[in-house]
């Protein structure tokens, strides 16, 4: 009996027939694509990374709204530069996504890095400011409840000698004083260890402000993870925030001076003590709530399980500021995508 293999000679109609195929079902990817203008950005990154300076000749460099859309995909994947270039390199919808064909040119790992590299914290920022601007011209932010939240982001875990701890202790950079550059490179000298729930944890933290209706980041902040959730709170607050929901951990006599200061309906659970336990009427307001509160959650979770945004490979501060703050406008705007926003 005869099998078809599926190892026929394909010619140039099989090749496009199969591009339609994958057309009509349409990912993520494509539905952002089709209501995002990518070109809104080209300015605020062209900025940071001033390729007019210095420049004496060689190659022209990347599109920076290619490579841009590059970095897109990898947070949203959870990639590495090097998984990145394959992948591109591999599927359809990634070529698609970034107006690629089988035949063309594709940036490679180290063009990936130094792109990232060059465009810093800083032009991810102005990007994030940016698509905020767009977010409140479409009125996804009028809703003038906020939650507050903080997640902690892993780093890799360093080994360090006891004496390079006892330094860390001092105050002092681990290894500041050796002829050792390359593995200096190496220490992570801004994360810190925290404990939360029994867990330790190695890194920084994310700290968010979120609109309490679409779900949408207004605001972030990125510390070391030892910083107390409600350190950061004053960072976050605008006096037009309107009503704040937070868990517990931003209770105390400080914020609730602050937000009296500031007229911001305080929404954060009460807590109860050894002898002054809550009341039921007491109880029943929390849970109301929590219920508003648990919405700031739904963000971390699609940025974990989708993004793998819990943890990130670099190194140092600064970097952790552009890998966390990239996830946050990654999360933007396929929240965008699901509240049925356009720019097209």
């Amino acid at each position: 009996m005869n099998y078809k293999s599926g190892q026929q000679q394909g010619g140039l109609f099989d090749y496009q027939e199969r591009q339609e195929q994958l057309r009509q079902r349409a990912t993520p990817l494509d539905h952002l694509d089709q209501r995002l203008d990518w070109e809104l950005f080209r300015r605020d990154l062209e900025g940071p990374l001033d390729y007019r300076a210095g420049r004496q000749g060689g190659r022209p460099p990347w599109c920076p709204v290619l490579m841009f859309k590059i970095l897109v995909l990898q947070k949203y994947d959870d990639l590495s530069e090097e998984q990145t270039e394959f992948q591109v390199l591999d599927r359809f919808s990634f070529q698609r996504f970034l107006g690629l064909d089988v035949g063309d040119a594709v940036p490679d790992k180290n063009s990936i890095w130094t792109f990232k590299e060059r465009l810093g914290e800083k032009g991810l920022r102005a990007c994030f400011d940016l698509f905020d601007a767009v977010l409140r011209e479409s009125g996804l932010l009028a809703s003038r409840g906020k939650i507050v939240e903080a997640s902690f982001v892993e780093v890799p875990r360093q080994r360090n000698t006891r004496e390079e701890n006892a330094q860390r202790k001092a105050g002092r950079t681990p290894g500041a004083g050796q002829e050792q550059p390359d593995k200096l490179a190496q220490k992570d000298v801004d994360a810190r260890w925290a404990r939360k729930h029994g867990q330790r944890h190695y890194g920084y933290k994310n700290h968010l402000k979120g609109n309490a209706k679409t779900k949408l980041i207004e605001d972030y902040a990125v510390t070391a993870a030892s910083v107390h959730d409600g350190q950061v709170l004053e960072e976050l607050l605008d006096e037009s925030d309107g009503r704040l929901h937070a868990d517990s951990a931003y209770r105390s006599a400080r914020i609730t001076g602050l937000l009296q200061a500031r007229g911001i309906p305080n929404r954060v659970p009460q807590k109860g003590y050894r002898g002054r336990p809550l009341t039921e009427q007491q109880k029943e307001a929390n849970r109301k709530k929590s219920r508003v509160r648990a919405r700031g959650e739904h963000i971390f979770g699609f940025q974990v399980y989708q993004m793998g945004a819990n943890w990130i490979r670099t190194i140092g501060r600064k970097r952790a500021e552009r890998g966390i703050g990239l996830g946050n406008l990654v999360y933007n705007f396929f929240r965008y995508l699901q509240l049925g926003g356009s720019m097209t």
